[in-house]
């Protein structure tokens, strides 16, 4: 098995990857490390790996876009399991806390640890990377310059942890998905899906709404993407929680069918919750 992840080694996504492997007791897996999201999908799209692991969401910052605009545009690929990862954020390091002028991290990151930022390194320049842990492999070395990382990727990259944890939000956590080419599962304990309405007319929503609402199906998530077609036109991604009884999801998508131009579902599968 090969499984590509947002690397390069020490990121978060690794760390998901890693216990994601352990999960569908692939023992044999070989990790590939990709440089961005959409690099990560197009690994498994192409046949170059047999699975990725994306973060779709995060607790603070809400949906991740490149993961979501990437799922809509590859019917292939199937969520086959979920892990919601806690993040424990370090600013890392070669220098001294007080001689940071430049953070570097990914751009969720950055937003995830801008209030810490604000109070302890107001004038520091912050500048995004593809990665956390790509963060830390540039500023290695650097007497001036910090990274937002994990701590893991401090002792991949001989850093020293000038400060832990910063981010704002104790409680933060990111959601990672494993894709894997084919079928995509009806019978879950969580089903992801999008779609995109016939036309932007008053209730058109609520109406499609209406035929998760009316089988008693909760929404654990909704969030709009534009199409990229013509503006005032969206895609709506949702996650519903399925009860155990068979074909209620069936039910749902065959009622909701008549009211989109495009629907995709990508997939029903376990979530597990890492303390």
């Amino acid at each position: 098995m090969r499984v590509a992840f947002l690397g390069p080694v020490g990121t978060y996504g690794e760390q998901a990857a890693l216990q994601l492997i352990a999960l569908e007791g692939w023992g044999d897996a070989v990790l590939v490390p990709q440089l961005g999201i959409r690099a990560v999908v197009q690994a498994l799209a192409r046949g170059d790996c047999d699975a990725a692991v994306v973060p779709v969401e995060n607790s603070v910052e809400g949906g991740v876009t490149a993961c979501l605009d990437a799922l809509w545009e590859h019917p292939d690929l199937a969520v086959v399991r979920a892990l919601v990862l806690p993040v424990r954020h370090a600013l890392v390091g070669s220098g001294s806390l007080e001689g940071i002028s430049e953070v570097l991290s990914h751009p969720q990151a950055l937003a995830q640890c801008s209030q810490w930022l604000a109070e302890h390194l107001p004038r520091a320049l912050q500048l995004p990377t593809s990665s956390t842990a790509d963060a830390a492999r540039m500023v290695a070395g650097s007497r001036f310059r910090g990274a937002i990382a994990s701590r893991q990727a401090a002792v991949e990259h001989g850093l020293q942890v000038l400060a832990y944890p910063v981010n704002d939000v104790p409680g933060n956590c990111t959601r990672f998905l494993l894709l894997r080419r084919g079928p995509r599962a009806h019978e879950g304990p969580l089903a992801s899906l999008a779609f995109s309405l016939h036309s932007n007319q008053p209730g058109a929503l609520l109406e499609a709404l209406g035929c998760f609402a009316r089988r008693g199906l909760n929404m654990s998530r909704i969030e709009s993407r534009p199409s990229k077609r013509e503006m005032g036109e969206y895609i709506f991604f949702v996650d519903l929680e399925l009860p155990q009884a068979a074909g209620v999801l069936e039910g749902a998508l065959e009622e909701l069918g008549p009211l989109c131009e495009h629907l995709a579902l990508f997939g029903a599968y376990p979530i597990t919750n890492q303390p």
